[in-house]
């Protein structure tokens, strides 16, 4: 199409629908695609898209045999829209965060174990929260600490509760607790039955399973030379990896005791093979306004002060 002495003029409310629906297309990678995160037909996504590209007086994509694409005007449009959406989310946000009433979204994103660890204490911080700012909608889900950092500094969560071997510059950190972690190996493994010394001269030769993140400096030389094979981030799965007897892995103390009490897993060299990984609450450093944010920080900080610190 040709774009001589074409003028977009205003942009309103059906136009950045439109622009939702192309940028879901985009990310799903096709019409097909999007078809479930959408929940609307792909003739009707196509016709949206038909008709932005009529309004932008743009080709945005190819689709067809070759599959779905962008043309050079589809990507300058699609990171465009990023922008606007990303904005617009900014500017409800704000005018949310202004009103005299608490509402709004908070957003929780914890790594695994961290929200039924009775020393984080969360629900008690979900209670203390939900009293103060009944009418904010609270949402939480779990992933790992590379991807939770990354959602906080991306806006993409509002509190993170994460172990950590790192601190990074755009993030606040709460500590919460420490974890003594250890390795061990299944019952049946080779390394079960030998003494700690004969464990540690020959841990190094055994496949091991690991969480797929640098170690932080304290860790690095106790585990540069270990046989790693196996990358499970979690700990159920990295707790199944060692029950089959044929990998050793570091887990925390605290939940791989349970399993020490049945007689399924048996701890390795430990007097040589463990490392401390802290607990912490995290967000992003910034001036923009967020009140369920800064509610839930000042309820933390009043249950760390009452709980977690030790009386001393």
């Amino acid at each position: 199409m040709s774009v001589k002495n074409y003028s977009l003029g205003q942009v309103g409310d059906y136009e950045i629908k439109q622009l939702k629906v192309f940028k879901t297309v985009v990310d799903c990678g096709g019409f097909s695609a999007a078809e479930t995160s959408l929940n609307i037909g792909r003739s009707t996504i196509s016709l949206h898209i038909s008709n932005l590209e009529a309004r932008l007086n743009l080709v945005l994509c190819k689709r067809g045999r070759g599959g779905f694409s962008l043309t050079e005007e589809g990507v300058i449009i699609y990171k465009m829209t990023e922008n606007l959406l990303e904005s617009l989310d900014t500017f409800r946000t704000t005018v949310n965060n202004l009103n005299v009433s608490l509402t709004g979204k908070l957003r929780l994103v914890l790594s695994d174990k961290i929200s039924l660890d009775p020393r984080s204490h969360f629900p008690e911080l979900i209670q203390r929260f939900a009293s103060e700012a009944p009418e904010v909608m609270i949402t939480t889900n779990v992933s790992s600490m590379s991807n939770i950092e990354r959602m906080i500094l991306n806006d993409e969560a509002d509190i993170g509760f994460i172990p950590y071997h790192r601190k990074l510059d755009g993030l606040r950190y709460v500590h919460l607790y420490s974890d003594a972690c250890y390795l061990y190996c299944g019952k049946d493994h080779p390394l079960a039955t030998m003494s700690s010394k004969d464990q540690e001269a020959q841990a190094d030769q055994y496949p091991a399973t690991h969480a797929g993140l640098k170690p932080h400096e304290a860790v690095s030389a106790q585990i540069s030379h270990m046989n790693f094979t196996a990358i499970s981030y979690f700990y159920d799965s990295r707790l199944a990896l060692i029950l089959s007897g044929k990998f050793i892995g570091f887990l925390p103390a605290d939940y791989a005791q349970h399993c020490i009490d049945k007689g399924d897993i048996v701890v390795v060299a430990p007097d040589d093979r463990s490392y401390t990984l802290g607990v912490a609450v995290i967000c992003k450093k910034t001036t923009q306004p967020n009140k369920p944010r800064e509610l839930f920080l000042k309820v933390l900080h009043q249950t760390v002060e009452e709980l977690i610190v030790a009386p001393y």
